[in-house]
């Protein structure tokens, strides 16, 4: 099963390759040709030719979903497309720094692995990387204190331990990075959030996202990125929750 998994992926990315015009080494007739065929117009030649989204953008949703789904296979092609569509390596690092809290510590382990490859192959130097104890962003103290208390309101006593590094170690620390812009740490929280079905984690996150810059046209057209990289469904269970905060937002 494993074989036909990572023939699979490598016909993948030898079509998305094709796409991008680099050359191809002559490999046997793919088994999926209609695969081939939508990578090739659909996936590549169309989605992400569409405007509501910046190449770079749809990169920081599609490396966050593979990331979050621990898609491993397909990092070094979707890697290197970001940082030709100019997410920088101190951003891509941040993003797995930031996913190992959102969606566990074995699949940032797993995606720093990848990265480590391809910053090597594009000779990245990994000194100029953010440092792992930078100066943090300013901290919006009255509406950090609000989620704290809230927080701590309704689950301080069902699990302590979990309130304290929420605070501590997310939003009084990582969430202050200032490697990711807020905006692009959201727009990585909600599409993680949407590709691992947590929609009950959106409502917070988006409207965070937004406030921090995500507007709803870009919000949209995540959604269309995710459906193709994250499925169909994830996404239906989660434009309810979409459209209910795009409608608040507007009252």
């Amino acid at each position: 099963m494993n074989s036909m998994v990572n023939k699979l992926a490598l016909g993948t990315l030898l079509v998305c390759a094709a796409a991008q015009g680099a050359p191809l080494k002559k490999e046997k007739p793919s088994m999926t040709p209609a695969l081939d065929h939508y990578t090739r117009h659909l996936l590549l030649g169309d989605l992400w030719q569409r405007p509501g989204l910046s190449p770079r953008d749809r990169s920081i949703v599609t490396l966050s979903v593979l990331v979050a789904k621990n898609q491993n296979h397909e990092l070094p092609f979707y890697l290197k497309r970001a940082l030709d569509s100019g997410v920088k390596p101190g951003e891509i690092a941040e993003l797995i720094v930031h996913l190992a809290f959102y969606s566990g510590w074995a699949n940032a382990t797993a995606a720093d692995a990848a990265a480590r490859a391809v910053f090597s192959e594009r000779k990245i130097d990994v000194a100029r990387l953010p440092p792992a104890r930078p100066a943090p962003l300013p901290l919006d103290e009255k509406a950090e204190a609000a989620r704290a208390r809230g927080v701590e309101e309704n689950f301080g006593k069902v699990a302590p331990g979990v309130v304290q590094y929420t605070t501590e170690a997310l939003f009084r620390d990582l969430w202050l990075r200032p490697g990711l812009a807020p905006r692009d740490r959201s727009l990585v929280t909600v599409s993680a959030l949407v590709a691992n079905g947590q929609v009950a984690q959106v409502t917070y996150h988006l409207n965070r996202a937004m406030d921090n810059g995500l507007t709803e046209q870009q919000a949209s057209e995540a959604l269309t990125q995710l459906a193709f990289y994250a499925g169909w469904p994830n996404v239906f269970s989660a434009m309810p929750v979409f459209k209910d905060v795009f409608a608040k937002r507007k009252e």
